[in-house]
C-alpha cells in the first residue's frame, strides 16, 4: 500500500482543495494533508485489507 495516496475529498467538508501538509516546525508528517476550503490538517492511514471471517457468507 502505498504511503503516498491521496485522497479526493476533505473528510470534513467535503472539498477537493487538498494540498500536502507541510509542518511549521519543518518535520515531515507522512500521509497529512491540509484541506483549503475548511482549513483543516488531517492525516490518512492505510491499515491493509480485511479478510473476512471464516465461514462467513459461504452457502451451504
Amino acid at each position: 500500500m502505498s504511503e503516498r495516496a491521496v485522497p479526493f475529498h476533505c473528510p470534513y467538508c467535503g472539498e477537493t482543495d487538498l494540498f500536502p501538509h507541510e509542518p511549521a516546525d519543518g518535520s515531515v508528517a507522512h500521509g497529512a494533508w491540509e484541506c483549503r476550503g475548511c482549513l483543516r490538517a488531517f492525516a490518512l492511514k492505510g491499515l491493509g485489507l480485511v479478510r473476512p471471517a471464516s465461514g462467513a457468507g459461504s452457502v451451504s
